[in-house]
């Protein structure tokens, strides 16, 4: 994968910091929402509660979803995600398959052999993909009509619900319960329904197994290859953001800050960078870290600080607590793009996007 220096996006790092979009999850929430309301007539009579499955409602709720996309343009995005966090075949069954477990089995690679194969779930996550994909592009092309500033829409492809660097079994510490290549072909499928949509950048986010983000690495040059977009010069950029713990390491696979870089580089990413995590005061030193090891851009959106139930986000960090610490990410030379993961609204986002609306983007030096 190789980032085109012509493509507007980068072009656009250039000249300023990018903002992205917040928590679709936080601000699903703000709807109020209920059971009813995600399964729809569609998904009545499913036999687990879908409520926690948000990237059901592009099929059930569009208006919601859209207005969602609509809200964050408003207050000042360049990016905005498809709400398609877990929309692989494989996290797609934690919903929709009886757990093996609960009837005295267990989930291994025979188990997910038969989930990446399930034709229904395999045309569940091609659907949520690709229609995901076109509510934002439409939204995002309706506002920079508008407005003649362009939007972008990130492709977004989340970490699933299973791990390739840990085994669950503490007898047996070779035991995976899924494959590298059935990892591999989830999100391929994803990737392709991504692309059909139409989104301008793929965004493999909340990384916290750095060997699922290397088999989503991989499904992406396949699919580049095998589809034709490196021959006609289609690729599209790639995005690449980890979640790290209090000592910058990925939360399964443990690799450092510098270590997850040197083992994304040669990816040629569009960008590099931290999300989720741990709240914005506690992630600075990573950020600093990351953006003197690499050569690309570096992107940053934590989340409103750490959970706290009592907040109204379920947060505890408001617009102008974010907007403050951003603001010094960016006063330091850090950032290229910048927004918010859990707890960040639309008001969020509109807060950082006015802070860093005249702050000077982190210099990095273009790679063909």
């Amino acid at each position: 994968m190789t980032t085109v220096s012509q493509h507007p996006l980068v072009q656009l790092l250039k000249r300023r910091i990018a903002i992205i979009d917040g928590a679709m999850g936080t601000t699903i929430r703000t709807y109020g929402m209920a059971e009813a309301d995600i399964r729809g007539e569609r998904f009545r009579n499913a036999d687990k509660h879908l409520l926690n499955n948000g990237d059901l409602f592009s099929l059930t709720q569009p208006e919601m979803i859209c207005d969602i996309h609509r809200r964050f343009l408003e207050a000042g995005a360049d990016i905005i995600e498809t709400n398609t966090f877990g929309a692989t075949t494989i996290t797609q069954s934690e919903f929709f398959v009886d757990d093996p477990r609960e009837h005295g089995g267990r989930k291994d690679p025979a188990f997910y052999q038969k989930i990446i194969e399930d034709g229904m779930l395999r045309d569940l996550a091609w659907e949520i993909n690709e229609k995901s994909a076109r509510q934002c592009r439409e939204w995002a092309d309706r506002v920079a009509n508008e407005t003649g500033r362009q939007r972008f829409v990130a492709g977004s492809i989340g970490p699933l619900t299973v791990s390739l660097s840990n085994s669950p079994d503490a007898d047996d510490a070779g035991f995976r319960v899924v494959t590298f290549d059935q990892v591999k072909q989830a999100y391929a499928e994803q990737v392709r329904a991504l692309i059909a949509g139409g989104v301008d950048v793929l965004l493999l986010e909340t990384i916290f197994d750095s060997l699922n983000a290397k088999a989503a690495l991989v499904a992406i040059r396949e699919v580049f290859d095998e589809d034709g977009l490196a021959a006609a010069h289609r690729e599209l950029p790639v995005m690449i953001s980890a979640a790290v713990g209090r000592g910058g390491e990925t939360l399964i696979s443990a690799q450092t800050t510098e270590a997850f870089w040197n083992a994304v580089e040669h990816v040629k990413p569009l960008s590099v960078g931290l999300n989720c995590s741990l709240g914005p005061d506690l992630m600075f030193p990573f950020l600093e870290e990351l953006s003197s090891k690499a050569n690309v851009a570096i992107s940053c959106y934590p989340n409103a600080g750490l959970p706290n139930p009592l907040a109204a986000t379920g947060f505890d960090l408001g617009p102008e607590d974010m907007a403050r610490y951003l603001s010094n990410f960016a006063e330091n030379g850090l950032i290229n793009i910048a927004g918010g993961c859990c707890g960040n609204t639309p008001d969020h986002i509109a807060a950082i996007a006015q802070a860093l609306e005249h702050k000077a983007p982190r210099e990095y030096e273009v790679r063909a």
